[in-house]
Formats: structure tokens, C-alpha cells, sequence
């Protein structure tokens, strides 16, 4: 009887495999380069559906949630307070390995493509994304009204470098989607990582995932690396090249 109840169980998750929709992705860049004139670019994400043959797609339809990450780094948000009339700052809070750039993008709002513990579970939207802090010796996220927390993404979304939205992705067809992914003209460099789930009747179908590599070039590059590698000629030369030009500056206006 139990040989009998393990076949079956294998057999339905089989049937279950069989019949799962897939997702077919393609991004229109996927190797985006910042040169002197970089200002930001918008990258589009294109995907399909794919059901096995003679299933078809849903009646009710599909929902995405698309969620691109960029490099993690560890940062601080620093709380200032008025002190005998100056602003100076009195305590901080360190995000240890969060991501540098954060989209969660979707066809509508997120409220209406799951429940709440779903949401929360797979970590969809920036309320329920984790951002893990240095909290004295331990470590974890806080509650949504911690006043660090939101400063931290509060600052990011000015910066444009964290966002949320519920018409970036658009079904044009009911298995052929295209989402927008605006990058901000400060985007971090390094590896992207682009997490695409569908759901349907509320429910996770599949995920998928795709990548983008931000690099800068030309002088931008060169600039980067020797500041990286060489700290103390770097700070030298650029120092030489403000005195050389304070001096240029004084001889070509001066009045005498």
C-alpha cells in the first residue's frame, strides 16, 4: 500500500511538471556600457508564455512580477539632530550586503496578483523585501516603520535607485509580455540579476531568471580603476590638475 501511495505521489508531481508553463526571456541589452555622456537607458525585457501543445493558455490569464537586483553592497543611513544650533549626526544604522539597485515591476498592483503572506514570502515589493541590518551585534530586517529603513529606501527612490511599479509590465498577448527597466544615470556597475515569476489565480506558476552586466568605458573606466588601484597617485594627480587649473584661472582673468 505505501509502494502504491509513493507511485501515485510521483505520478501527480509528474502531471504537475508536465503541464507547467515556461518562460521564454530576452532583454534588449544586456551588456550596458557608461561612457562621458551616459544619462541613464531603458531597457526593455521581452518574454513569452509557453504551455505544453494543447494546453493553451489560462482563462483567468497570467500576472508577473519582475525583480531586478543589482550588485549588493553594505551602506549606512545616518540620522542628524540639531546640537547647540548645528546639524551633526548622532547615530547610524548599517544595511549590510543589500542591493545597490532594486525594480519590482508588475502588470498591476501586487495586492491583486497574490495574498499578503504570499507577497511577504517571496519577498515582492519593498515592503517586503529584505534588507538586512547591523543592529549592535545581530543581524536581520526590521519593521516597515523603522525610521532607518525608511529613510534608507525613501533616499534610494529619490536617487532612482530603488522603485516599484504596477504598470511597468504589459501583456501584449496573453502570452507575450514586455517590461520596462529604467536605469537611473548613477547606476552601480557590476552583475544584475533579473527574476521574472508568474502567477496565475493567485498562485506561483514558475520563475525565471536572466542577467545584465553594467560596465563603464573609455575615460570613465580608466578613471575608475586607477582610483581603485592606485589610491595615493590618484589623489595626487587630481590635486595637481586643481592647482594647475586654480593657476590657469587666475593668469587668464586676472586684471592687472
Amino acid at each position: 500500500m505505501r509502494r502504491l501511495l509513493i507511485i501515485a505521489a510521483f505520478i501527480v508531481a509528474g502531471a504537475q511538471a508536465a503541464s507547467a508553463e515556461r518562460l521564454v526571456l530576452s532583454l534588449s541589452n544586456e551588456h550596458v556600457q557608461i561612457t562621458s555622456n551616459f544619462d541613464g537607458e531603458n531597457l526593455v525585457l521581452f518574454g513569452t508564455v509557453e504551455a505544453d501543445p494543447g494546453q493553451g493558455t489560462r482563462p483567468a490569464g497570467y500576472d508577473l512580477v519582475v525583480t531586478v537586483a543589482g550588485p549588493r553592497e553594505t551602506m549606512r543611513t545616518r540620522r542628524k539632530e540639531r546640537v547647540l544650533g548645528i546639524w551633526v549626526n548622532v547615530n547610524s544604522r548599517e544595511f549590510v550586503r543589500v542591493p545597490s539597485y532594486l525594480s519590482v515591476l508588475s502588470n498591476r498592483p501586487f495586492t491583486h496578483i497574490a495574498n499578503a503572506e504570499t507577497l511577504r514570502r517571496l519577498q515582492i515589493g519593498l515592503d517586503n523585501f529584505l534588507l538586512t541590518q547591523r543592529i549592535g551585534s545581530d543581524f536581520g530586517d526590521t519593521v516597515l516603520d523603522d525610521p532607518y529603513r525608511v529613510a534608507f529606501v525613501r533616499l534610494e527612490n529619490e536617487h532612482g535607485l530603488y522603485r516599484e511599479a504596477d504598470d511597468a509590465v504589459s501583456f501584449l498577448t496573453p502570452a507575450v509580455f514586455r517590461a520596462a527597466i529604467p536605469l537611473p544615470s548613477n547606476v552601480p556597475t557590476g552583475n544584475f540579476k533579473i527574476n521574472v515569476k508568474l502567477f496565475a489565480d493567485g498562485a506561483l506558476i514558475t520563475q525565471s531568471d536572466t542577467a545584465l552586466l553594467v560596465t563603464k568605458t573609455g575615460v570613465e573606466q580608466y578613471v575608475a580603476e586607477a582610483a581603485g588601484n592606485h589610491g595615493l597617485l590618484y589623489g595626487l594627480a587630481t590635486t595637481l590638475v586643481a592647482l594647475l587649473t586654480g593657476w590657469i584661472a587666475s593668469v587668464v582673468f586676472r586684471r592687472d
